[in-house]
C-alpha cells in the first residue's frame, strides 16, 4: 500500500487572498500572495496557480522577494520570519523578529534586508541561499528617530539610501554606510500617518503620500529659497536633527560614492490633494520609470496619478471593501490588488482596461464539494451561497453561480453530460449546465425543507434530496421535466447524507435516527431496508463496484455494510485517530478531548481498496478498507491562528479574563472604521472578520478524485489537494540483482527494447522508465507491446497518462495506447474495474490533449481567414485605384 499512502500537499484553491501584501516576481509573469500561513504564485501568463509548501506558524503579515528571485522572506503576524528558497519550496531558515513587522524590503542588490521594528528600522545582511550556516541573519544596522511605528520601507535604486515613513506623520531619509557630517533629514507638515515615499527615477525628487489623501512633491531647494515660506517649514521639520548642505558640494570631483541623495537639501515643491470624499488611503505603490502613483482607498476605488504633475490618469472602483494591497509590475502595465475583507485578488491592466485576473474565494466557511467525472474540475459550495468551479489542475476559479439565497450543503456532477447539482438551505436544488453556464432547472418542494444531503443517478435523469423538513422525507425529481416524481417516507429524523449505487438501481440514506435505509426505487415493490447503527449517522460512501457502503457515526465510528448479505462486515473505532488539537477555551488535554470528534465526511478511492475520512478536527484520516487499519494521518494545517491546531495550550497566555486569543482588542486599533462593530452581539457565525472570532481548524467535506491521483478536502483555509508524489517512495516491483540502471542502459544500447521496459518497470523509477520509453522507435511499438506480459500494462498505462500531462510527444503515446489497447484489450475490459482509475486518468489526457488541439486549430483558422481577408482587401483596394 506504499503508493496509495504517497500524497502530500500540492495546492491551495479556493482561497487566493487572505491578509498582506501582495507582489509581482521580477520577470512581471506571477503575483506572489499570501493566503492565510501559506503562499500561492499565481503565473498569469500560463494561467496556472501553485501553492509553495512551507508554511508559517501564523497567518502571514508581509512576504518579500529578493530582486533575482531567488530567496523569499514570509513574516507572520507575530514576526517570526521563513527565508525560503522560493524556485525549490524549501526553507532556508527560520527567524524571529520579536515585533510584528510592518514592512520588509530586499535591497535593490539584494544584499539587505530591512525590516520595521516598532519606531525602529534593522537592516540586516541577505543570509546566502547556497551555504548552510547556524546564525545565518548578522544585524547591519538599527536605525531610530521616528517617535511612533514605521510603517514603511523604500529603497533607492543604488542600495545605499532608504527612505522610511512612519504614524508620527513624517518620512525619513537614511544611508546604508555612514556619510560624514549626516544627519536623517526628516521631510514632515502632512496632518495623518505617512503611508508611503518613494524616490522618483533621477532620485532628484521625492514623494511622501499619507492617509488623508495628501501627496507631497520634496526636491532639492535652490540659494534663493532660504528666506521661503517652505525654508521656515524645513527648519522647524528638520530642528536640531538635519544640517544644510549646499546641494552644488555632494557633486563632488572625488573618486568616492556618490552623495548627492544625503546632500540635498530637501524641500516642499508642491502639495496635492487626491480629494475623495470620506475616505482614507489604504494602500500605494510607485512606478518610477513611468511616475506613476497608484493608490487604492478604503472604499474599494484605486487611482493613477502621473507626477510630479499630479494628473489623474486612470480611476476605477474594483471592489465594495478597502483595497488592502497594491502593486505594480516591473513593466507598469499590470496592476495586482489585494482586498482582505472579501478575499479578493484582481490583476487589471490600466491601458486596456481589461482584468487579467479576477479570482475570489468563498467570503464564509466552504460546506462541500465534488469531482467531475474526468478529475479534471471541482465544484464546490459555500456558506456564501455559491456554487463555484475550479479547474483542478491550474487551480482558477471559472465559473461561479450565485442563485442560491443561502448556504450550499451540497454538490454533485452528474455522470454523464456537462450538468452541476446542488442543494442549499433555502430549500431548492438547482441544475447548471456547463454548457451555457445558467441555471436550467430549479426543483423545490410542496413544503419548506432545508436540504443537506443531495444525491443524482448514474445516468442523471434522477435528482434526490433530502434535509430537515417536517417529515424527514426525501425527495424525488426527473431532471428533465423538474417535477416531482416521488416521496420516500421512513425516516425518524433529519436526512444526513444520500447515496445513488453506482449501478444505479439502489439508493441508500442515513439519518439522524441511528439508521440507513436501502431504498429500491425502481423495482416494483417499494421494498424498504433499515440497517441499525449504534449513533446518528452522519455521512456514507458507496464503493466503486456498488456491493459495499461505509457510513460514519456520530460516536466516531465508520462502518462496512454489505448490501448483499445485509451483513455488517467491518468496523473501525475512528474517535482517537481524528482527536487531536485543543481549541482555546477547552478545559480538557487534546488527548482527553476526543468525546465530539467524529468523521462528517467519507470518500473511497478510485479502486475501492482505502476510505479517506475528515472531520471536526485538523487530522484526516486514510484507512484499509478491508482491514480497517490506519494507513496514514494527513494534519491539514499547523496554522496557530486557526483554533485546534495546538496540542497543549500556553500557560502564560492565559489571564483572568480568560486566553488571550480570545480577548476582544479592537477598540484599541487606530482606524475608526476597524474600531466599530456592527455585528449582532454573540454571532459567531457570519462575518467572521468583524468579531473576535477565530476559525476552527477542520474539513467539512473529502473527496478522492475519480483518477484515483489526488485527493481534496474543503477546509477551514480553503480547498486543499493532496497529490501522489511519486519520489516519496521507492517501490521496484519483481526486483532482481542483475536489474540497475546501467545494465537497464546496456540493454536499451542493444536494442533489446521488451527486456530493458520490463526491466526499467520492475526497478520502477521514473526518469528511467521515461528514458527506455521514448528510446523506443515508433515503428516497434506494436510488436514490444504484443510481447508485454499482462502484468505489466496497468503500469505503462499509468505511465503514460502521467507522461501525457507534461510531455510534448502526443502522436507517440497516441500510437503507444493504441497498440496496447489492440494487444491487451480483451483482459483490461475484463478487469475494467480494477483498473478504472487509470482509464480515467487516460481519458483525463486524451481530453486535455484534444481541447489544446482544437483551440490551436481555431486560433489557425482565424489567423488565417484574416490574413486571407487583407489580402484580398489589399487587392480590392488596388483594383480600385487602378480603375481610377
Amino acid at each position: 500500500m506504499t503508493g496509495s499512502t504517497a500524497f502530500r500537499f500540492s495546492n491551495l484553491a479556493g482561497t487566493v487572498y487572505r491578509q498582506g501584501n501582495v507582489c509581482f516576481t521580477p520577470d512581471g509573469n506571477s503575483v506572489i500572495s499570501p493566503v492565510g500561513n501559506r503562499v500561492s504564485v499565481f503565473d498569469l501568463v500560463n494561467n496556472k496557480s501553485r501553492t509553495l509548501s512551507f508554511e508559517n506558524r501564523k497567518n502571514i503579515a508581509k512576504v518579500a522577494l529578493s530582486p533575482d528571485a531567488t530567496v523569499l522572506i514570509s513574516i507572520d503576524e507575530d514576526g517570526r520570519a521563513l527565508l525560503v528558497n522560493f524556485k525549490r519550496s524549501t526553507v532556508l531558515h527560520h527567524f524571529n523578529f520579536k515585533k510584528p513587522v510592518r514592512d520588509v524590503k530586499f535591497s535593490p542588490d539584494g544584499k539587505f534586508i530591512a525590516a520595521t521594528h516598532g519606531s525602529q528600522i534593522q537592516v540586516w545582511q541577505t543570509p546566502s541561499h547556497l551555504a548552510r550556516e547556524f546564525a545565518p541573519f548578522n544585524l547591519h544596522r538599527v536605525y531610530t528617530g521616528h517617535y511612533d511605528d514605521v510603517l514603511s520601507i523604500t529603497w533607492s535604486a543604488d542600495s545605499r539610501f532608504f527612505l522610511t515613513t512612519s504614524k508620527d506623520m513624517t518620512a525619513r531619509l537614511y544611508t546604508l554606510y555612514p556619510v560624514e557630517g549626516y544627519r536623517p533629514k526628516t521631510f514632515s507638515g502632512h496632518r495623518d500617518a505617512v503611508v508611503n515615499a518613494y524616490f522618483s527615477e533621477d532620485h532628484k525628487t521625492v514623494y511622501t503620500v499619507s492617509r488623508d489623501g495628501a501627496i507631497f512633491t520634496w526636491s532639492a531647494k535652490s540659494d534663493g529659497e532660504d528666506s521661503d515660506e517652505e525654508d521656515s517649514d524645513e527648519a522647524v521639520e528638520t530642528g536640531p536633527l538635519g544640517i544644510t548642505v549646499d546641494s552644488h558640494a555632494s557633486t563632488s570631483t572625488s573618486t568616492g560614492p556618490d552623495n548627492t541623495i544625503a546632500n540635498t537639501r530637501w524641500g516642499i515643491q508642491q502639495r496635492n490633494y487626491f480629494l475623495q470624499t470620506g475616505t482614507k488611503v489604504v494602500s500605494t505603490t510607485f512606478h518610477a520609470p513611468s511616475s506613476l502613483v497608484i493608490v487604492g482607498f478604503s472604499n474599494g476605488v484605486f487611482g493613477l496619478w502621473e507626477m510630479p504633475s499630479f494628473t489623474n490618469v486612470h480611476t476605477l472602483s474594483v471592489s465594495q471593501e478597502k483595497i488592502s494591497s497594491v502593486a505594480v509590475n516591473p513593466t507598469g502595465e499590470w496592476l495586482a490588488f489585494g482586498a482582505s475583507k472579501l478575499g479578493q485578488l484582481l490583476v487589471w491592466e490600466w491601458q486596456s482596461e481589461s482584468y487579467v485576473l479576477k479570482q475570489q474565494g468563498h467570503y464564509f466557511d466552504m460546506n462541500t464539494l465534488s469531482y467531475s467525472p474526468d478529475g479534471q474540475q471541482i465544484v464546490t459550495g459555500g456558506d456564501d451561497g455559491k456554487v463555484k468551479i475550479w479547474n483542478a489542475q491550474s487551480g482558477f476559479c471559472f465559473v461561479t453561480f450565485s442563485e442560491h439565497s443561502s448556504s450550499i450543503s451540497a454538490v454533485e456532477f452528474a455522470k454523464q453530460g456537462q450538468v452541476v447539482f446542488s442543494a442549499s438551505l433555502d430549500g431548492t436544488v438547482r441544475a447548471f449546465d456547463l454548457v451555457r453556464y445558467r441555471n436550467f432547472r430549479t426543483f423545490t418542494t410542496p413544503s419548506p425543507v432545508q436540504f443537506n444531503s443531495l444525491a443524482v443517478d448514474p445516468s442523471g435523469e434522477i435528482v434526490c434530496a433530502g434535509g430537515t423538513g417536517d417529515g424527514f422525507e426525501i425527495y424525488m425529481w426527473s431532471t428533465q421535466t423538474g417535477k416531482l416524481i416521488d416521496i420516500l417516507v421512513g425516516h425518524e429524523g433529519p436526512i444526513s447524507a444520500l447515496a445513488f449505487s453506482p449501478l444505479g438501481d439502489r439508493l441508500v440514506s442515513a439519518s439522524w435516527d441511528k439508521s440507513i435505509r436501502v431504498w429500491d426505487v425502481y423495482g416494483r415493490s417499494n421494498a424498504v431496508e433499515p440497517f441499525r447503527l449504534n449513533a446518528d449517522a452522519l455521512a456514507l460512501a458507496f464503493r466503486p463496484d456498488g456491493l459495499e457502503v461505509a457510513v460514519s457515526t456520530l460516536d466516531g465510528q465508520i462502518m462496512f455494510w454489505d448490501l448483499r448479505g445485509a451483513l455488517q462486515r467491518q468496523l473501525i473505532e475512528g474517535r482517537k485517530d481524528i482527536s487531536g488539537g485543543r481549541k482555546a477555551e477547552d478545559r480538557m488535554t487534546a488527548a482527553n478531548n476526543s468525546s465530539g470528534k467524529s468523521f462528517n465526511s467519507l470518500s473511497y478511492t478510485a479502486d475501492g481498496a482505502c476510505v479517506i475520512a475528515g472531520g471536526n478536527s485538523k487530522h484526516v484520516c486514510l484507512y484499509d478498507a478491508r482491514d480497517g487499519v490506519l494507513l496514514k494521518r494527513f494534519e491539514i494545517s499547523h496554522n496557530l491562528s486557526l483554533d485546534g491546531t495546538q496540542e497543549f495550550l500556553d500557560s502564560r497566555k492565559l489571564t483572568e479574563a480568560g486566553p488571550m486569543e480570545l480577548i476582544d482588542d479592537r477598540g484599541d486599533l487606530s482606524d475608526l472604521e476597524d474600531r466599530l462593530d456592527k455585528t449582532l452581539p454573540g454571532a459567531r457565525a457570519g462575518d467572521m472578520s468583524k468579531r473576535k472570532y477565530r476559525p476552527e481548524a477542520r474539513t467539512k467535506c473529502v473527496r478522492f478524485s475519480p483518477t484515483g491521483r489526488s485527493w481534496a478536502a474543503a477546509s477551514t483555509e480553503g480547498l486543499l489537494i493532496y497529490s501522489l508524489d511519486d519520489t516519496l517512495a521507492f517501490d521496484p516491483f519483481d526486483l532482481d540483482v542483475d536489474i540497475t540502471p546501467e545494465t537497464i542502459a546496456e540493454t536499451l544500447t542493444e536494442r533489446h527494447y521488451l527486456k530493458a521496459l520490463v526491466m526499467s518497470f520492475r526497478l520502477n523509477e521514473q526518469p528511467i522508465i521515461r528514458s527506455v520509453y521514448e528510446a523506443i522507435p515508433p515503428r516497434d511499438v506494436k510488436l514490444v507491446t504484443r510481447q508485454l506480459p499482462v502484468v505489466y500494462a496497468e503500469a505503462l498505462m499509468s505511465f503514460i497518462a502521467k507522461q501525457m500531462e507534461s510531455s510534448p510527444h502526443v502522436e507517440f503515446h497516441l500510437v503507444w495506447i493504441s497498440s496496447l489497447f489492440q494487444a491487451h484489450g480483451r483482459h483490461l475490459r475484463e478487469r475494467s474495474g480494477d483498473h478504472a482509475a487509470t482509464f480515467r486518468a487516460l481519458q483525463k489526457g486524451l481530453t486535455d490533449f484534444q481541447e489544446n488541439i482544437v483551440k490551436l486549430c481555431d486560433e489557425n483558422t482565424f489567423t488565417l481567414r484574416f490574413m486571407l481577408d487583407q489580402a484580398t482587401r489589399r487587392q480590392e483596394e488596388e483594383q480600385a485605384e487602378m480603375g481610377l
